[in-house]
């Protein structure tokens, strides 16, 4: 009767999170987005903000006016709200940033609190003319227990000012906090935060190698019901164009990066395999050619979304109260990837200690990725042909615990895959490198509460797809005089919760973006450019009625549209405040399935 009752309680709480909010929504006018200025050459994303709860709110500056002009770090510090309490139903991270118009490269930007990473992304590159300001919002409700009390905290944004890069970067970031009510209740979030950072103040961590790995040991609480470990790896270096390189033994002829076009982050428990994290390839906006990505940067590029891998099946493990060095690592790595994560845990209130067993894993040891040499040199030189590599990992990892609620078993079964395909054509007139990848990744996690309680699952599918092609002509000298460069990149996200046989919740993300530009060059020199143009689009529904949809459209370089709500009811976007339109991880009632 306990788990029964226990179960009904959390149903209730269910149905008043899906059912009342949806009368409290965020609608923004059909046709034309609001804030957006046709012929405006400053940055313009698709993106959704993050949906805000009713009622009051209290914000906490963490840094105001911060210049980033070398590679130190800039610290700041933090306390919690003064009349907002400690219950609250969101919190919002904000910032602004600006770099004054000159030359400057894109530089990788992060945020961190007591150790954790709160966020990561990479800036706008400037033009001689134009000094372009920037806006990213994060729901950072997760940290909830960490924001509960004071923090140090830390910026980084490393940047070079000198004769050449003459670029200023300036910034300033705030939390938004939204105290619990009737309408919007206390969020569901984690008990405990464990940051996979560089040191007490947080920082990534440099992995130059598929053996190299960002290894933290913790002695965690004994009465894990669920953990979670979000992870961001961002390749840099030799790896910021990481889909376009080939084996080592193919890269002189190939005139491409080594290392192979596979990289995957792999997350271990004391040295046992517990999941895997596809890695997005994201694209900053001095990559490839700069100019396509103005003014609407790549899928993420100002905002990474970490990836959340499902821990919960080893929680048993865990809990006995001796110390865990849980490890991550990129296959493939070739130098280099910057690496963080933030391990979550939701805890048991109801017993300090609890048993079990990871009872499935069979992740451990599998194959990496295969790759297929397709490429003839003839005897002219020309060379020509194709280079495939494909990963697929099917594996599924179960574990049970008796808690305070009864015995819950969690059982989750995933295919990650991952295809990259590239063309090459190379001879004295031209160089062509044509790249279709794919990563995707097709989850299912079932949880049960007691021999006969109802169980939930949810189905998870990701997608990863990212076409690319980069070309050179040359003169009769060998000089190249242009490059047209052509890219789409997506991220879609398709959840749907079930309780039973009975659809709870389900959602749907679509992010792409489609543009392309042709470089001229004289004497070795970029001359100017034509044909830049570009669209984005941004669509988000769910079962209980929400829908966004934006467009973005540019032409040499400035914005020429961005139309809202096209495919919603009456033209009008709508998002309730607790949903992700974003597509970034959630672990509230309303997709999660251990959240019963």
């Amino acid at each position: 009767m306990a788990v029964t009752l226990g179960l009904s309680r959390k149903l209730l709480r269910l149905a008043t999170a899906l059912v009342l909010p949806s009368f409290f929504t965020v609608a923004a006018s059909a046709a034309t987005a609001p804030g957006f200025v046709p012929g405006s050459a400053n940055v313009a994303v698709a993106d959704p903000t993050v949906p805000r709860p009713p009622g009051r709110s209290c914000v906490v500056p963490l840094f105001n006016g911060f210049q980033f002009t070398d590679f130190s770090n800039h610290p700041y510090t933090y306390a919690p709200p003064t009349g907002c309490g400690r219950a609250w139903s969101k919190v919002v991270l904000e910032a602004d940033f600006a770099v004054t118009a000159g030359r400057q490269f894109d530089r990788t930007a992060s945020l961190w609190l007591g150790g954790a990473n709160i966020y990561f992304g990479t800036t706008q590159e400037p033009s001689a003319t134009v000094a372009p300001t920037w806006h990213i919002e994060r729901d950072v409700s997760d940290f909830a227990s960490l924001l509960a009390n004071p923090q140090s905290g830390q910026a980084i944004l490393g940047n070079i000012v000198d004769g050449t890069y003459t670029g200023v970067i300036s910034g300033s970031a705030r939390l938004v906090f939204y105290p619990a009510n009737i309408l919007a209740p206390k969020v569901d979030a984690p008990d405990a935060v464990f940051p996979l950072s560089d040191g007490s103040a947080g920082g990534p961590v440099t992995l130059n190698t598929g053996t190299d790995t960002l290894s933290r040991t913790f002695t965690l609480p004994t009465n894990i019901e669920r953990a979670y470990i979000d992870v961001f790896a961002q390749g840099q270096g030799g790896d910021e164009f990481w889909y376009s390189c080939v084996p080592d033994d193919l890269a002189d002829e190939l005139q491409s990066c080594g290392g192979g076009a596979f990289r995957e982050t792999q997350v271990a428990i004391d040295g046992q395999a517990a999941g895997v994290a596809p890695v997005y390839p994201w694209i900053f906006t001095g990559g490839i050619d700069p100019y396509m990505w103005r003014p609407t940067p790549g899928v993420q590029t100002l905002n990474f979304l970490p990836y959340r891998v499902d821990l919960t099946p080893f929680a048993a493990l865990l809990n006995d109260g001796a110390p865990h060095t849980v490890t991550l690592t990129v296959t493939g790595a070739h130098r280099y990837f910057a690496v963080t994560g933030n391990l979550f845990v939701y805890q048991d209130q109801g017993r300090k200690k609890l048993t079990g067993a990871l009872t499935t894993n069979t992740l451990q040891g599998q194959a990496a990725a295969a790759t297929v040499e397709n490429t003839v040199t003839d005897a002219n030189g020309v060379v020509g042909g194709k280079v495939t590599t494909s990963a697929t990992r099917t594996f599924h990892t179960a574990g049970y615990l008796d808690t305070s609620h009864g015995r819950i078993t969690t059982d989750v079964a995933q295919t990650v895959a991952f295809t990259n395909a590239q063309d090459f054509t190379i001879d004295a007139t031209q160089y062509v490198q044509a790249i279709d990848q794919r990563a995707s990744v097709a989850s299912t996690t079932r949880t049960r509460v007691g021999a006969f309680g109802l169980g939930t699952t949810m189905e998870a599918r990701y997608d990863f797809p990212l076409s690319a092609r980069f070309a050179y002509a040359f003169d009769a000298d060998g000089n190249i005089v242009s490059s047209p460069s052509h890219v789409t990149q997506g991220f879609t996200r398709h959840v749907t919760k079930k309780l039973g046989a009975l659809t709870l919740y389900r959602s749907d993300v679509d992010n792409h973006i489609d543009t392309g530009d042709t470089l001229a060059f004289s004497g070795g020199a970029v001359t100017g450019h034509t044909g830049q143009a570009s669209t984005q689009s941004f669509r988000f529904s769910d079962n209980l009625g929400s829908c966004y949809s934006r467009d973005i459209v540019t032409t040499t370089g400035t914005l020429t549209s961005a139309t809202d709500g096209v495919g919603c009811t009456r033209g009008r976007n709508t998002l309730p405040w607790f949903t992700h339109p974003d597509g970034s991880p959630d672990t509230s009632r309303t997709e999660d399935p251990g959240s019963f």
